[in-house]
């Protein structure tokens, strides 16, 4: 399998860790290593043999620097777009690196900044959607939804397995992120799972699609790479979601529970840090929470110590020290604006 990771997001939702020219993929958010770093191993072990990292000029320098420090990197090609296109352009400037003689090979497209809890069981989704791959589908991983999410897109899937592949199902319809009362009807169907943003077909079988539905780029493809890169601005600014898997006929939805989290804003360290007893979440080496409950603390190098507080969402990076109610973790968006209304620049 080629594994092709989109690293050219910019990730502001985790801000002030997450930055424009550092962003949440390359942060060291879980475990003192970079989301990215944590992507390709994962990928590496549900055995891609070749990685390709498609990411943008602005962070080009910074992810070569990241890639040779790993023992790996003759594995491993970046790409990078002159300019952000969405995803479909992002995955058809992959496809138009492939040669002809890749037509059958099986192509994954793979998020930079996503966490997984379970390797072995990720592997075994993986290896589920090479299979329908393989039978000429484009299989997304659908994760099994443990709450009504309102941050997440969903994929409604059919009632019946696709031929002799086990949990691997026809797609009905991709659904929007919801209001709360369709999240829990979504939940109350039991045919709904969350959209993690994973792709996996054939060469083939993509440019297949891609001629079907976004012609325009798939007529760049077939001029070669050079003539693709050089003809970006032209292309449309259109996710894969949009351009293809929504309106394509061979969809197919692996259904996976992996431990999934796409570390959406802070709130969502909750899915992957244990609580102490007083639900209070503590990332760091040296924090202190006395008399405290329901505190979140991302802490990088200062000692830490929360006193008689409640419901405090605390971030330290070298440069700031972000301190907000939790309820506004899913704001920080807003947050950034008002930065920039402030003319602060330098923090963003």
């Amino acid at each position: 399998m080629i594994s092709v990771i989109l690293a050219g997001g910019k990730g502001i939702r985790l801000w002030p860790e997450s930055r424009r020219t550092h962003p949440k993929q390359l942060c060291n958010i879980v475990a003192n290593r970079t989301m990215l770093d944590h992507t390709i191993d994962r990928l590496i072990n549900a055995g891609a043999k070749r990685v390709v990292i498609i990411t943008n000029d602005e962070l080009l320098a910074d992810i070569e620097k990241l890639i040779k420090k790993r023992n790996d990197d003759v594995f491993i090609e970046i790409l990078s777009e002159p300019e952000g296109r969405n995803t479909a352009p992002a995955v058809g400037l992959a496809l138009a690196k492939c040669g002809a003689n890749e037509e059958e090979t099986v192509l994954g497209v793979f998020p930079s900044d996503h966490h997984v809890l379970n390797n072995d069981s990720f592997c075994m989704s993986i290896q589920k959607a090479i299979l329908a791959a393989e039978q000429n589908h484009i299989a997304t991983i659908g994760v099994a939804p443990s709450r009504p999410e309102t941050d997440y897109g969903y994929i409604e899937k059919s009632r019946w397995e696709i031929g002799e592949l086990p949990d691997v199902y026809g797609v009905d319809s991709f659904c929007e992120k919801p209001d709360i009362s369709t999240a829990q009807s979504y939940i109350n169907t039991g045919r709904h799972v969350w959209n993690s943003g994973i792709y996996v077909g054939k060469v083939k079988t993509l440019r297949e699609e891609f001629a079907r539905y976004l012609p325009e780029v798939h007529t760049k493809m077939l001029n070669g790479y050079e003539h693709y890169i050089g003809s970006y601005s032209d292309l449309p600014n259109i996710s894969l979601d949009y351009g293809i898997a929504e309106k394509s006929s061979r969809m197919a939805v692996v259904e996976s529970n992996f431990g999934w989290c796409d570390l959406g804003n802070w709130n969502s360290l909750a899915d992957i840090t244990d609580k102490d007893e007083y639900h209070n979440i503590l990332a760091g080496t040296d924090v202190l929470a006395l008399e405290s409950s329901n505190c979140l603390v991302k802490q990088s190098a200062k000692t830490t110590v929360l006193f008689g507080v409640q419901n405090l969402l605390v971030v330290e990076t070298d440069d700031v020290i972000l301190v907000a109610n939790r309820e506004k973790s899913q704001d920080i968006r807003s947050l950034v604006e008002l930065l920039k209304q402030k003319g602060r620049y330098d923090l963003l």
